[in-house]
């Protein structure tokens, strides 16, 4: 992902929802969100590398990821950031206790944000500073910098995830914004001034790179809905729907202690 936005209200009937972009160059093969093979995962695939972006599963834990924009700290032979949601959505640690094992070799691949929930706990980890970040309720956001950085899409994002309550047909119009920023708002990230116009959107446009993927999910206390829609240079590709029930929190945790 490169845009997620979320809104965290533990202990309500909606305790998680989550509005984030996928962008990627169009050349890279992916297969759109499904349950993968047993049915206890719903993610996307990236299938150049094996990984994910964004997932869930039927007991109500959810990862997603964001990459870091500064080109000097890339790592072209580091491994793939996307087994990090992946290893978290099959396991049963909490979200502390996961980052406690990966802080330990986070510098292998180029930076990157990553969002972890367990139904109970949200953490975010920025890998380029070490840092574990510890929401408070309330809406938050990332791109390609820190979480709740200011960049001009992230404060929109904030503001239309206010503004859209629960109404994901509403945080997908969001998504779907393309409207470009002033030069003088836009962060400066290592790229050039140029580029840095083309991914300031909420929805990028190019003929090679742009967002393949927009999802809205409501996790709720019971249950969970995804609407993820897909796009090419051309425009919609698709649009998919999941809805599925969540197992009341003693069995997520019975659940987690077979694990």
């Amino acid at each position: 992902m490169c845009l997620i936005g979320f809104r965290w209200h533990p202990g309500t009937a909606v305790p998680l929802l989550v509005a984030a972009n996928r962008d990627e160059f169009y050349d890279r093969p992916t297969a759109p969100m499904a349950w993968w093979e047993g049915g206890h995962l719903l993610a996307g695939r990236d299938l150049k590398a094996g990984g994910t972006w964004l997932g869930l599963t039927r007991t109500g834990r959810f990862a997603a990821l964001t990459n870091h924009r500064d080109p000097a700290l890339v790592q072209p032979d580091g491994p793939s950031r996307g087994r990090l949601p992946l290893a978290f959505l099959e396991g049963g640690e909490s979200p502390e206790r996961f980052l406690e094992d990966l802080r330990q070799d986070a510098g292998a691949s180029s930076p990157y944000n990553l969002l972890l929930c367990d139904g109970t706990d949200l953490v975010g980890y920025e890998s380029r500073g070490d840092r574990v970040v510890r929401f408070e309720a309330g809406v938050h956001a990332v791109s390609n910098g820190a979480f709740d950085e200011p960049w001009p899409k992230v404060t929109v994002l904030k503001d239309r995830l206010t503004q859209a309550g629960e109404d994901l047909g509403a945080l997908l119009e969001a998504l779907e914004d393309d409207h470009a920023f002033p030069d003088t708002s836009l962060p400066r990230t290592g790229v050039s001034l140029d580029w840095e116009r083309v991914l300031s959107p909420c929805f990028i446009r190019t003929p090679t790179y742009g967002t393949r993927a927009a999802t809205v999910l409501r996790m709720g206390s019971n249950d969970a809905v995804v609407i993820e829609r897909t796009f090419t240079p051309q425009g919609r590709e698709g649009e998919r729907r999941f809805e599925f029930g969540i197992p009341p929190q003693s069995l997520r945790n019975t659940a987690k202690r077979e694990k």
